[in-house]
Parts: C-alpha cells; structure tokens; sequence
C-alpha cells in the first residue's frame, strides 16, 4: 500500500455516528503505527482533508473534502439524481430504499430514503461503508465488474457479519452466476439479521458499475408477492437512474432493452 493510498485510508474511518476521530482511535482503526498515522494526518491537515476541532483535538474532515464531493456531483450527478429515483422506488414498494457508490475497492451508502407505510423498517445510515459479499449491493457490483476486481475482493478475507453472511469465494462465485441470469442480486440475512435485501447495479459510460440501488425490507413482511413487485420496481429504478447519469448498461445485462 503507498502513501497516498495509506492517508487517505484513514478518510473512511470517518462515520455520521464518529465524525469527530482521536489519533489514538484512529491508530487502532487503521492497524498503522501511531508515528506513521500522526505523520499522514499532518499531510492530510495541510492539504485541508482533515482538520483538529475541539478541546480534544480529534480529527475530522476538512473543507477539501467539500470541494471535491461538489466537482464530483458537479461531473456526475448521481446524488441529486438518485434522491428523486430513491423517493420514487420507496413509495412504490414501501421500503427503505438506497444507493451505494464504489470507491476505489470499498463501497459506500451515499443516500437513502424511507417509506411511511410502516412503523418497522431497515434503518440506514449514509456514507456507512458495506461489504461487497455480504450485502445485495455488493453482489449486484460483483457480479457485473471486471474479473480481476471480483478476484481480488474475493481473495481478501470475508468476515461473518451474521450466521448467515456467506464467506466462501465459491459458494458467493455461484451466487454472481444468478445475478448475471436475472440482474438483481438478492441477500437474506447477509449483512444484518431479519433484512431481505435486493440490488441492481447502476452503471457508469464506460458500461462498469458504478454502484447499486438496493431495497431492504424485513424478513418478516417480505411475501412472495412483495418480493415480485420489488424485482419489477427496482429494475425499472436501477435502468432509468443509470440512464439519467449519462451511463450505458453493458450488453449482457439482462432486460437492459426495458430502459
């Protein structure tokens, strides 16, 4: 791992629920000694991607994250767009519905939104970073990347998030075989326990994906007949968001002719 990618490794420590980070705490997230932790956050400070605040002096980021998140949405609209898709495909099926976007080789929610139709519901958190194995998303990401980036997720180790997170690399290489058939990935219990999750990838001008759109309902309501208007709501979802950012479904993408 180089320098540059090992400081801004320590930008995805930061959470809604941890915005503020000590360097102590940052040190035992990173695994890096803390002369080598304090030295990149010295770099990130001054390039203005971190910044001190508070008594304590933690870290949190700094303006140039701002401005680069601005020139991103700028180029590539994809969190204005996806606020009007997410409202849409929540009312339809009266779920919680959200995007995630791929960085580098992590994947992140970037927005979500909720339906009113239900006092129980899957709670979401954006800018919450989700595993490529054990989520819907994830596998909708996977199953339509390129070889060598399957390969290499698939070859670092899989944590159990749950008793029934699938961990091995052969078992989750046939699950991607299903989603290549039908284009929707599905999870039941992968990443949290009691949440059936389903996923379709959103995909950027070079036909890559770029993330998903995903709708996350509880085990207990999810009938066959929710499930069948999820697969319809959110594949219609997915094509249109990916149309409306200026991307190209790759030609092996099942039902792509339905955008």
């Amino acid at each position: 791992m180089g320098t540059v990618t090992k400081a801004l490794s320590l930008l995805t420590f930061f959470t809604q629920t941890r915005p503020e980070i000590g360097l102590s705490d940052l040190t035992r997230l990173s695994g890096m000694n803390k002369a080598t932790v304090y030295r990149l956050l010295t770099e990130l400070q001054e390039g203005g991607f971190v910044e001190q605040a508070g008594t304590g002096r933690a870290y949190r980021l700094g303006p140039e994250v701002l401005r680069l998140a601005a020139l991103r949405e700028a180029a590539v609209p994809i969190l204005t767009v996806s606020r009007g898709a997410l409202d849409r495909l929540s009312a339809a099926t009266g779920e919680t519905c959200h995007v995630s976007l791929v960085r580098e080789e992590v994947l992140n929610t970037i927005a979500h939104a909720y339906s009113p139709r239900h006092a129980t519901r899957v709670a979401m958190e954006d800018a919450e970073v989700v595993s490529f194995h054990g989520t819907a998303s994830g596998l909708a990401v996977l199953a339509f990347s390129d070889p060598d980036f399957t390969d290499r997720v698939l070859a670092r180790p899989l944590p159990a998030h749950t008793a029934d997170t699938v961990t091995d690399p052969q078992a989750i290489r046939a699950m991607l075989e299903t989603v290549r058939a039908e284009g929707i990935a599905e999870s039941v219990g992968g990443f949290e326990a009691d949440v059936h999750s389903h996923a379709a990838p959103i995909f950027g001008p070079d036909g890559r994906p770029l993330g998903a759109l995903a709708v996350a309902a509880p085990v207990s309501r999810m009938t066959p007949e929710l499930r069948d208007l999820i697969r319809v709501e959110l594949r219609r979802a997915a094509l249109d968001l990916t149309q409306n950012i200026g991307g190209n479904c790759p030609p092996a993408y099942p039902g792509k002719e339905a955008a």
